[in-house]
C-alpha cells in the first residue's frame, strides 16, 4: 500500500488552517498530514498541532524559520518520506475533495507530477481578484511552452501530487512563491511526466489574507523569465544577446566604412574602437553560450544517469 504525505506550506493561516487539516483528513484517512510552519506570527502552529492530534491521524507539524514558500517546501521534502506526496496551500483555495484526480496518475504510474489545473473550469477567471497576478501567469505560461514546446495550462499552480521519484531527485534552490515554476522547470528539462488535471478553485474566504505581493511578486515573474532563459536555455539567451551586440557592432561601423571606401582612410576613430568592441563583446556572448549549453547538456546526461543507479 502507497505511503501517502500531504505537505501544507502554512504561514499566518489560523483562519483556515484547522478546517484545511480536517478536509484532507477526511479525505486521506491514512495519509500523514504535515503542516509546515513558516514562521508564523499568530497561532497556526499550536491550532494545527492540537487539531492533528485530535484527529489521530499521522503526521504533525514542522517548523521552517526561514521565511518564504520555497524554504517551507524543501523542509518537508527533506525530512518526511512517502511514496506519494501532495502539496497544497493551506488556504481553502483548492479541495481537499479533488486530491484523488492528482493523485490517480502517481498510482498508475502515468506521471511523476499531477499539477492542477485552475483556468480550464473557469474558476481561477472569475474567482482571482488580481488582475496582474493573471497577466503574469499567462507570460510565463507561454514562455514554458514556447521553450519546452509543452501544452501546460496552469503551471504555477500550488496544488501538485509528487512521485518519490521526483521528490527525492529534485533539488530546491529557490526560496519563495517561485517554487511552483521552478518544479515545472525541472520536470520538463529532466523529462519527468507531468499531468494536468482540472480543479476547482475559490479565493480566500473573508478574513484570510494573501500573503502575495502585487508588485514584489511581479518583480519575481521577471526574475523568474530571465532565470528560465539563463538556466535552461543558456544559447537562446547569450546567443540572442551576441546578435544584438553583432547588429549594434555593424551599424556603428557604416560612417568607418563609408570613410575608408570614400577616402581610404578612416576619420571616425571613436566609431571604429565602438565597433570593435561591440563585435568582440559579441563574439565573447556566443562563446558562452555555447560552452554553458555544452554544460547544460551534459548536467542533463549526468542526472539521466544518476537516475538509473
Amino acid at each position: 500500500m502507497n505511503r501517502v504525505a500531504v505537505i501544507l506550506p502554512a504561514y499566518n493561516e489560523e483562519q483556515t488552517i484547522v478546517r484545511v487539516v480536517q478536509s484532507f483528513h477526511s479525505e486521506l484517512p491514512e495519509a500523514s498530514i504535515w503542516v509546515v510552519n513558516n514562521h508564523s506570527l499568530d497561532q497556526t502552529e499550536s491550532l494545527a498541532k492540537k487539531e492533528i492530534e485530535r484527529l489521530g491521524c499521522k503526521g504533525g507539524v514542522l517548523n521552517e524559520y526561514r521565511q518564504g514558500k520555497g524554504n517551507a517546501i524543501r523542509r518537508a521534502f527533506l525530512e518526511i518520506e512517502a511514496d506519494i506526496f501532495i502539496l497544497a496551500d493551506a488556504d481553502l483555495a483548492c479541495p481537499a475533495s479533488e486530491v484523488h484526480f492528482l493523485m490517480t496518475p502517481i498510482v498508475k504510474g502515468e506521471a511523476d507530477m499531477v499539477v492542477g489545473d485552475r483556468h480550464t473550469g473557469g474558476d481561477y477567471a472569475s474567482q482571482n481578484k488580481r488582475a496582474l497576478h493573471s497577466f503574469g501567469n499567462r507570460l510565463v505560461r507561454t514562455l514554458i511552452n514556447r521553450l519546452f514546446k509543452a501544452k501546460l495550462v496552469d503551471p504555477m499552480c500550488g496544488y501538485r501530487a509528487f512521485s518519490r521519484l521526483f521528490v527525492k531527485n529534485y533539488p530546491i534552490l529557490v526560496e519563495g512563491f517561485e517554487i511552483e515554476t521552478d518544479m515545472t522547470l525541472h520536470a520538463l528539462d529532466k523529462r519527468f511526466r507531468i499531468r494536468e488535471v482540472p480543479i476547482s478553485f475559490q479565493d480566500r474566504p473573508e478574513g484570510s489574507v494573501s500573503k502575495l505581493n502585487t508588485f514584489r511578486d511581479g518583480a519575481r515573474v521577471l526574475r523568474t523569465i530571465w532565470n528560465i532563459f539563463r538556466y535552461y536555455r543558456p544559447l537562446v539567451f547569450f546567443g540572442g544577446a551576441a546578435i544584438v551586440f553583432a547588429v549594434l557592432g555593424l551599424l556603428t561601423s557604416i560612417p568607418v566604412w563609408e570613410d575608408w571606401f570614400r577616402d581610404k582612410y578612416i576619420h571616425h576613430i571613436p566609431l571604429t574602437i565602438l565597433s570593435s568592441g561591440l563585435e568582440i563583446v559579441a563574439l565573447l556572448l556566443g562563446a558562452v553560450g555555447l560552452i554553458l549549453d555544452s554544460i547544460a547538456h551534459q548536467d542533463r546526461r549526468r542526472f539521466e544517469r544518476d537516475l538509473m543507479n
